[in-house]
C-alpha cells in the first residue's frame, strides 16, 4: 500500500492505492495554509480506512515544480512521516502526477501549472490505453509558445492543472479542459506515478525548482546592477 501526498499548489491531497485500487483519498482546495491542513487530513484519511501509518508500504510525494512553499511543506511531511515508521520514499514529478489522472482517456495531455509571468511549468504526456508516455521533460514556458506548440500537435488535446485555462486565452482554438474532478493534482495521481520510479531513503528527498525563487531572483538583478 502506497501513500501519496501532494502539496504542491493551491490544493491538496492525499491518497492510499493498493494496486490498482484506490482505498481512501482526500482533496481539498481551499487557500488554507497546507502546514495546518496536510497532516490532519492525512490523519482523517488513514482512520477513516481503518489502517495505520506502519500499514503503509512507502511515501510518494510530488516533489514538483510548484509553489515554492507548498514543496517545502510536502516534503518535509513525507520525510517526518517515513522517518517515524522507517519507510522508503518516492519522488514524483508533480506534472507526471496530473497525467497519471487520465489513464483512462485517450489523447495529449497537457498538464501546466501557473507559474506566474505568464508563464506555466508544463509537460506533455500520451495516454492510451491505459499507458501514459511522456513526451517531453518538465519545463517553464511561457503560455504563448506553448499555446503554439499545441497547436502544431494532431489529436486530442486536454489541458489539466491550474494553468489550462490560462492556455486557452493565448489561442484562438479552445482546447478541452479536463474536468475539475480530473484537472487538479490529486494523492491518487503520485501514487500511480510512483509505480515505476525507484525508491529512495527520506533523507534525499528534494524539491525539484524549475526556476530560482522570487528573492534569489532579486538578488541576482540586484548583484548584476
Amino acid at each position: 500500500m502506497v501513500l501519496g501526498i501532494d502539496s504542491s499548489a493551491i490544493s491538496a491531497g492525499c491518497a492510499l492505492v493498493e494496486g490498482d485500487k484506490i482505498v481512501a483519498e482526500s482533496f481539498l482546495n481551499t487557500r488554507h495554509t497546507h502546514s495546518e491542513t496536510l497532516l490532519p487530513m492525512i490523519s482523517a484519511m488513514l482512520k477513516s480506512a481503518g489502517a495505520a501509518l506502519s500499514d503503509v508500504e512507502r511515501i510518494a510525494i510530488s516533489s514538483g515544480p510548484g509553489s515554492f512553499t507548498g514543496l517545502r511543506i510536502g516534503i518535509s511531511t513525507a520525510k517526518g512521516l517515513a522517518d517515524a515508521v522507517h519507510k522508503p520514499c518516492t519522488a514524483v514529478s508533480t506534472l507526471e502526477a496530473i497525467a497519471y489522472n487520465f489513464m483512462q482517456i485517450d489523447g495529449i495531455i497537457c498538464a501546466c501549472m501557473d507559474a506566474r509571468r505568464k508563464q506555466v511549468y508544463n509537460a506533455l504526456f500520451k495516454s492510451e490505453n491505459g499507458v501514459i508516455t511522456r513526451l517531453c521533460e518538465d519545463r517553464a514556458i511561457s503560455a504563448e509558445d506553448l499555446s503554439k506548440e499545441l497547436s502544431a500537435l494532431d489529436g486530442k488535446k486536454i489541458l489539466a492543472g491550474d494553468g489550462a485555462e490560462l492556455i486557452n486565452s493565448f489561442t484562438e482554438c479552445k482546447y478541452s479542459l479536463a474536468p475539475p474532478a480530473l484537472r487538479y493534482q490529486r494523492g491518487s495521481g503520485v501514487c500511480f506515478a510512483a509505480r515505476n520510479v525507484p525508491e529512495i531513503n527520506p533523507d534525499a528527498l528534494m524539491p525539484m525548482y524549475l526556476r530560482l525563487p522570487q528573492a534569489e531572483r532579486e538578488r541576482q538583478a540586484k548583484n548584476a546592477d
